[in-house]
């Protein structure tokens, strides 16, 4: 299955989570697909990202050992799903999302908890959820650029008359000049 449904599908799901057990696998499934995203553009994805991409990996894996493997629903782990990731840049936007709202998420499991294992438990996992999504930033940026770099390779630098370029009045005024 594409990527991007899966996180679809993994933000609803955690978005509609509720107590403890619930939001612990919420977490863990979205540490386990942001690995599956990672290993698959490791090993499919443009080779400006196959490092970044395994890193992530490496980073999810860790991260989904910092939470006790959950309960997994009947559905099973989304991220044995991913097939494919058809648009990098739309699925790893998706993803960012979803880690950072799976964050979110832990961050109330530990405020409201008083084990202090289960609070410990989640503050490390917010601190791999939070590597995971400065990975992830990580190859939109490197994707970004290399966009910037094709564009600047096929169009020329136009030159710019400051913020009112373009806008003149009757006789030659230009808007912003005396």
């Amino acid at each position: 299955m594409e990527a991007e449904r899966l996180i679809t599908a993994g933000r609803s799901a955690l978005a509609g989570s509720r107590g403890v057990p619930a939001v612990m696998a919420e977490a863990w499934q979205a540490q386990a697909l942001a690995r599956a995203v990672g290993g698959h553009l490791a090993r499919c994805g443009p080779a400006e990202l196959r490092t970044e991409a395994r890193a992530l990996s490496e980073t999810c894996a860790l991260g989904s050992a910092m939470l006790d493997h959950p309960m997994v629903p009947a559905g099973g782990v989304r991220a044995s799903q991913v097939t494919e990731v058809a648009h990098a840049p739309r699925a790893l936007a998706a993803l960012a999302l979803l880690l950072g709202e799976a964050g979110i998420a832990l961050v109330g499991v530990a405020c409201g908890t008083e084990e202090e294992g289960l609070y410990w438990q989640c503050i490390e996992a917010i601190d791999a959820v939070d590597e995971s999504v400065d990975r992830v930033h990580g190859m939109l940026r490197r994707l970004a650029e290399q966009d910037g770099e094709q564009a600047g390779e096929q169009e020329p630098v136009q030159e710019h008359d400051g913020p009112f370029e373009g806008i003149r009045g009757p006789a030659g005024f230009v808007a912003g000049q005396p």
